[in-house]
């Protein structure tokens, strides 16, 4: 009889090779953002008539987010936190690619990094379409890379932490519809954009 544990790290490998080439994807896309962004952002320190290249109209308007204590929400740009953040992920991409043996904490750390990270997008989230009232297309960018990347990396912590047998339920669940989960979290946010800037969208429709 083939015991639960030994089953699951024989089947870890392949399960981490899918991982891996998410981290490398969304790493290397979020990488591409933020230092576009940082980039715009001295451009606009600079030049404070600069208009950024992702500036398209009044709600499509890095400038407008640039320009705001939201986005030096730690005291330094966002874009430097972006930038370092994925950097980092892209390089432990490399590492689970190689099938290197990755140990317990390193994982913890990487499920602390990218919960703190969703969160803070939402918060950004929240800012953006409330607060701000406008949208950043590169930051929007980084807010799907941020939370793909956060609930698979969820799913597969509940995948090597589960013990009871109810408990590997739910996770064979969660992991069946993980992609239905991801699509209606991303739906939310559409609808949430569409209902906030309603009335703009019907005068360019």
């Amino acid at each position: 009889m083939t015991d639960p544990t030994t089953q699951a790290a024989a089947t870890s490998g392949p399960a981490d090779r899918g991982l891996g080439l998410l981290y490398l994807t969304g790493g290397l896309l979020g990488l591409v953002a933020a230092v576009v962004l940082l980039v715009e952002s001295i451009a606009l320190l600079k030049n404070p008539d600069y208009v950024p290249t992702c500036s398209i109209n009044p709600i499509l308007s890095c400038g407008s987010v640039m320009n705001t204590p939201q986005a030096a929400a730690f005291g330094i740009p966002n874009p430097i936190i972006g930038v370092a953040g994925f950097a980092a992920l892209s390089m432990f991409a490399v590492v689970v690619l190689t099938g290197a043996t990755i140990r317990p904490w390193l994982w913890t750390a990487t499920q602390a990094s990218v919960t703190f990270a969703v969160l803070f997008i939402h918060w950004l989230i929240y800012q953006s379409l409330y607060v701000i009232g406008a949208l950043c297309p590169y930051c929007m960018l980084v807010w799907v890379v941020t939370i793909a990347v956060f609930w698979h990396t969820t799913i597969h912590t509940l995948q090597r932490s589960k013990r009871s047998p109810r408990r590997r339920g739910i996770v064979d669940v969660l992991n069946d519809y993980r992609g239905t989960v991801l699509t209606g979290w991303y739906l939310v946010i559409v609808v949430l954009i569409a209902q906030r800037f309603w009335t703009y969208w019907m005068t360019v429709v």
